[in-house]
């Protein structure tokens, strides 16, 4: 798999936004497909090619969304069971819907860093009727923060962008989006205290 995502990379590297976002869109679709390889090499690709890391990081972002609004829409019109034909396994299905009956409506946010969750927990959100609004907004920040910490790693770290996808910790990128998810939240509120002492 890993091979097969490296040469698909290598060849797409022409086709450029559109190749990323198709990748993304499949890597949605198709957990077993690690976006972190997908991105540290569109990352790389922004050093050595015309594509700059603002479009990588657009084209990534847009192809996530398109993959999670495509299993928004088979959680809200098939039962487990007929997701579980299509090749997603029962276990992954459970354990997103886990996280969203916990975390609720903030779990599209925060799962959009955890590995297979990531993906998967755009199907429970269609499933409980998630209004499509909050969950395109949650959805494109978190995948934003995601795709442009991985897009970045790739670019720093060049020729070795391998290594790096090796050695990225999902810890870290979980933390990051937590601490960027409450600044996020935050800021407003700030702003508008602040804009009333004034």
């Amino acid at each position: 798999m890993e091979e097969w995502i490296i040469e698909t990379m290598q060849s797409m590297g022409e086709w450029g936004f559109i190749g990323i976002l198709l990748l993304m869109a499949a890597e949605n679709i198709f957990p077993p497909i690690p976006s972190e390889l997908v991105l540290t090499c569109a990352g790389f690709l922004t050093t050595c090619s015309t594509l700059t890391r603002g479009q990588a990081i657009v084209s990534a972002t847009l192809g996530s969304l398109l993959g999670a609004v495509i299993l928004y829409g088979l959680g809200r019109i098939l039962p487990v069971e007929r997701l579980e034909r299509l090749g997603f396994s029962q276990q992954e299905i459970e354990q997103a819907s886990n996280w969203f009956n916990r975390k609720g409506k903030i779990a599209v946010l925060l799962c959009r860093c955890v590995p297979v969750v990531r993906s998967l927990i755009s199907i429970p959100a269609g499933a409980a009727r998630m209004p499509m609004l909050p969950f395109l907004l949650l959805t494109t920040v978190g995948t934003a923060v995601w795709d442009t910490v991985l897009i970045m790693l790739g670019a720093a770290a060049g020729a070795s962008w391998q290594t790096a996808a090796g050695k990225f910790h999902y810890d870290s990128a979980l933390i990051l989006l937590v601490v960027f998810s409450f600044a996020v939240t935050l800021l407003p509120f700030y702003l508008l205290k602040k804009r009333k002492k004034s």
